[in-house]
């Protein structure tokens, strides 16, 4: 797959998420839903921050700091893109059932953080 074609694919793919994304906010009921609702819901919304999240990091890894190739890039943009958006969703869904504190947070980021210096070692070992 070509980069133009990766780019084109993730910013589809994210405005399409972004849209369904939009349509559950409106139209379900979060009182009133199943967890069907609920799992729509999170599932759009991770999609969505998953894939902003990986071409934001893909343009500022790439194009402004010109750092690495554009594979590499792309992995690790894509790698902490997923680890922001499950960090967002988990922080939601927490605030839902009424268990976020700072402190969850702060263990939270510490243990993805803890899970990205150690894939930084095994990638590291590859090279």
């Amino acid at each position: 797959m070509t980069l133009r074609a990766y780019l084109t694919l993730m910013i589809f793919g994210t405005l399409i998420c972004a849209a369904v994304f939009g349509v559950a906010i409106t139209v379900i009921d979060p009182f009133g839903t199943n967890w069907l609702g609920f799992t729509l819901f999170y599932v759009s919304l991770f999609l969505t921050c998953l894939g902003l999240a990986a071409i934001v990091g893909f343009v500022v890894r790439f194009v402004i700091l010109r750092k690495h190739l554009a594979v590499r890039a792309v992995v690790i943009s894509f790698r902490q893109a997923f680890l922001v958006a499950f960090l967002v969703v988990v922080a939601l869904m927490l605030l839902a059932n009424r268990l976020f504190s700072w402190l969850n947070v702060f263990l939270l980021i510490i243990g993805f953080s803890t899970l990205e210096f150690f894939l930084l070692s095994l990638s590291s070992d590859d090279n």
